[in-house]
């Protein structure tokens, strides 16, 4: 997507109580896209109810030191036959889920002009024309096909986030909509290949952890597992200080892949400080999620990451959830539990019970799994 200036906002006549500039209020939802598509005078402000700068308050991002960078994980030796390469392979993504909880994936054979492709599909759908979107509006979390906006994610009353998104669940059935032409075939395409990359990673972390290649694949009921995909549209800010793409939250499902259109923005927490990342050209973004925290006692620990945006550039990008299927009841796992002589930590909770009790409860900046933490007197 092409760089583009931080476009100007037309005013309401309505007054601001903070006194500053007016906020802009439509009878229909409202993209931010058409937000800024609608602006016509010379105010660079964005709307007061778009400000989200002293309800998060979240600290700014600092560089990471040389030596500590996020780790890379080789894809090609992690599945080699050479046994030598395979094991060093296991030993470097054990360390990446215990220490870090993200990492680049490289070599990952997923092709480098589908994951263009699959930006560029979701971008057309995104900059297609509200009427077309808005036939896939809706405020239910369970609807297979979701066009959302800004206006719908409050994160303290009257308050929104600078995006517009896709969401679709893509297994264990898949669902996209028709329009634009190709869109459905490239991301049934890619949704495939991330779930295939996804699987191989599960078995590295089970043999990390000391267990047969399938331990957590078996216990997750991985084969008909719930994926969902989103495609996140971050449009340009006038005043991206105060504006926040996506604040500080942990992801529900066991691994989450991201890829982005070359536009900066991702942020996670490391060692209590955030820090921005730089994605190698071709590679995958993985994170580790609340059910892989959950099931392994709190081991591998679901990271705190949050979007940023930018006055410059509309930021594109594409995270596609794995998890357990929706009925399968997570738990930290006896074998573990076991093997590391530590007692549970985590309370058992069906997925689909999960996720919604992160929809409905979310705090920001603490990860839904503190909900079901067992508390020792």
């Amino acid at each position: 997507m092409a760089s583009a200036a931080a476009p100007a906002f037309r005013q309401s006549s309505l007054d601001s109580s903070s006194g500053g500039p007016a906020a802009l209020n439509s009878p229909k939802p409202v993209s931010v896209k058409e937000l800024l598509d609608s602006s016509t005078n010379s105010s660079t402000a964005i709307p007061t109810n778009y400000n989200t700068s002293s309800f998060l308050n979240e600290p700014a991002a600092s560089e990471p030191d040389e030596q500590e960078s996020i780790p890379v994980i080789d894809f090609g030796l992690l599945t080699s036959p050479d046994p030598n390469q395979r094991s060093q392979a296991v030993q470097e993504l054990t360390k990446a889920c215990e220490e870090w909880g993200f990492f680049l994936l490289v070599n990952h054979g997923v092709p480098e002009n589908l994951m263009k492709e699959t930006v560029e599909a979701c971008d057309r759908f995104l900059n297609q024309t509200m009427e077309e979107k808005l036939k896939f509006a809706g405020r239910d979390v369970w609807e297979p096909i979701r066009f959302g906006t800004s206006i719908d994610i409050k994160v303290a009353a009257n308050c929104f986030l600078w995006r517009d998104f896709l969401k679709l669940f893509v297994h264990p059935h898949f669902n996209a909509p028709t329009k634009p032409e190709g869109l459905s075939e490239v991301l049934q395409e890619y949704s495939k290949r991330t779930r295939q990359v996804v699987q191989e990673l599960l078995r590295g972390i089970s043999e990390g952890l000391g267990m047969e290649r399938g331990f957590i694949e078996k216990a997750m009921n991985f084969e008909s597992g719930f994926q969902l995909f989103a495609a996140n549209l971050y449009p340009p800010c006038p005043q991206p200080e105060l504006a926040m793409g996506i604040p500080a939250h942990a992801d529900h499902g066991l691994l989450t892949i991201l890829i982005q259109n070359g536009v900066d923005g991702l942020q996670i927490q490391h060692k209590g400080k955030w820090f921005s990342v730089k994605p190698i050209p071709n590679s995958l973004v993985v994170n580790t999620a609340d059910q892989l925290d959950i099931f392994t006692n709190g081991k591998y620990k679901s990271i705190m990451h949050r979007a940023v945006v930018n006055s410059k550039s509309a930021r594109m990008s594409i995270a596609v959830a794995h998890g357990p299927s929706l009925d399968t009841e997570v738990s930290p796992s006896p074998e573990l539990m076991e093997k590391e002589g530590r007692p549970a930590v985590f309370k058992p909770m069906k997925y689909k019970e999960y996720m919604e009790l992160q929809q409905t409860k979310p705090t920001p900046g603490v990860p839904c799994s503190e909900l079901i933490r067992i508390r020792t007197p």
